[in-house]
């Protein structure tokens, strides 16, 4: 923390005075002639919103961030920060953050005008100059902007009619700083005017005092196309006093959403140290969340938060935790059945349509479960037959054919990985079906891709699955024990 400093002091260090825009502005363009990264951390932005971000910075614009929930748009906003100075300089005891070379309030004023140079400056660090607001419809124009305060003006025993007795809002208090409303469809219309000065002049009017405040702020507005027809709307002179509206988007691929999730999921130390997971299995979870965005059940115009993925992994990991737990052991891998414990993240993070609602919500994450398991094993295998031809042998006859000599195959929730892998390996023909076709893996992933397997089978109804809270099973069904009989 720097220590406080008299104007004189200030002034004869040679501290340039900036805009918030020019600060900004300036600022970015270092960075980028230093090759330093602008925005950490936006995964699959860097060719589509972030050039459109710096042009918006270097234009001095405000900026609404347009986009469907979980796209990442509060984090843009947070990441600002980064553009700021370090410190900047306020006239010391200021409610908004008056500048000493530019002074706006009469407290500033008159503490200016009485001490000269030695007007005391003290310091806001840059984290300190962040102030967000979530839209909703009890939000009104004091909480934004001000109001009288009949106590300040008891206290002081001033008039109503002296600037001294305004509370200023949150607005105001922003001075100098970045200001975020998320959800501004949600802020009722006539909020929505009050900002219309403070977007095109900067100036600000409380309760009819005819005073001018020209604010220096940078605006940045976040909003869900959904919004706009469920709950309310951006009031269109609002919409063009913002100089930048701005797309955001999911993430393309598979391994941008990996990133993300890794980045963003909260896993212990302790966890990543004692719980391996395959890649296989990291590419699944995302794929859940591609298969929810493309899904008949679900409301496209919604979205698929990237939570969904970031909550998913958080439950995987929690579930292969309860399972060191309860086996008393010390290390253990992700398994396929681990995934039904992400159904709780899938539930609360979908909306369904009409269809959707009718099936269920818990049947509609086992339904994307299995689509995305579905989707996974016929990129790596080749497809089940719906139909066979009696007598025409395929890739899983010989696995299909192991369940009608033994009665099940039992995968244990809480068993240790020997007895996982013990299972697993009884079916010889399982495990050289996987090497044949994935040559390069052993090991964990191996395993994984066993189980992947035999859920395929039982997903195309050549195995039959049944669960319990401490197993899955999988046997033959009834119509393969006609087709192979009992050999």
């Amino acid at each position: 923390m720097k220590e406080n400093i008299t104007y004189k002091s200030l002034r004869d260090s040679g501290y340039r005075e900036r805009s918030i825009n020019d600060e900004l502005r300036e600022n970015l363009i270092a960075k980028i002639k230093a090759k330093e990264p602008v925005f950490e951390g936006l995964w699959g932005y860097e060719d589509t919103v972030v050039p459109q971000l710096k042009k918006a910075i270097l234009s001095g614009h405000h900026i609404n961030l347009l986009g469907l929930r979980g796209q990442a748009k509060t984090k843009i906003a947070r990441n600002m920060i980064h553009l700021l100075d370090e410190y900047m300089p306020i006239v010391k005891g200021s409610e908004i953050n008056d500048s000493p070379f530019n002074p706006i309030s009469k407290y500033a004023k008159d503490l200016l005008a009485e001490k000269g140079d030695l007007t005391p400056i003290s310091w806001v660090h840059r984290s300190d100059r962040f102030f967000e607001k979530l839209a909703t419809p009890d939000v009104n124009v004091a909480d934004l902007i001000g109001d009288i305060d009949p106590i300040k003006a008891a206290t002081l025993k001033l008039p109503y009619s002296d600037e001294r007795v305004l509370h200023y809002g949150m607005i105001p208090r922003a001075n100098r700083c970045i200001f975020v409303i998320n959800e501004l469809p949600d802020l009722q219309s006539r909020i929505q005017v009050s900002l219309f000065n403070i977007l095109q002049e900067g100036d600000v009017q409380i309760r009819g005092f005819q005073l001018r405040m020209p604010l220096d702020i940078q605006f940045i507005f976040t909003a869900n196309p959904e919004d706009y027809t469920n709950r309310g709307s951006i009031v269109t002179p609002l919409k063009d006093r913002i100089g930048s509206q701005i797309f955001t988007h999911y993430p393309k691929t598979i391994e941008l959403a990996k990133k993300i999730t890794a980045q963003e999921a909260r896993i212990s130390e302790s966890d990543r140290k004692q719980i391996g997971i395959s890649e296989f299995a990291k590419e699944l979870l995302e794929q859940v969340s591609f298969v929810a965005r493309d899904s008949e059940y679900v409301d496209a115009k919604s979205g698929v938060s990237a939570r969904l993925s970031i909550s998913a992994m958080e439950n995987l990991m929690a579930s292969a935790n309860l399972r060191l737990i309860e086996s008393n052991s010390v290390h253990t891998n992700i398994r396929l059945t681990d995934f039904m414990s992400i159904i709780p993240s899938i539930t609360g993070k979908i909306e369904l349509v009409y269809e959707g609602e009718q099936e269920g919500a818990a049947e509609v994450a086992q339904a994307l479960i299995d689509e995305a398991v579905k989707t996974k094993f016929e990129s790596i295998f080749p497809p089940i037959q719906k139909l066979e031809k009696e007598g025409v042998p395929t890739a899983y006859s010989d696995i299909i054919a192991w369940f009608d000599n033994n009665s099940f195959l039992e995968i244990g929730n809480y068993t240790k990985d020997a007895t996982y892998h013990k299972n697993l390996d009884s079916i010889k023909s399982l495990k050289d079906l996987v090497e044949k076709y994935s040559p390069e893996i052993n090991g964990n992933d191996q395993y994984f891709l066993m189980e992947l397997v035999l859920w395929a089978l039982a997903i195309n109804n050549k195995l039959d699955r049944t669960e319990t809270e401490a197993a899955f099973t999988f046997e033959n069904n009834e119509l393969n024990k006609l087709f192979y009989g009992n050999n």
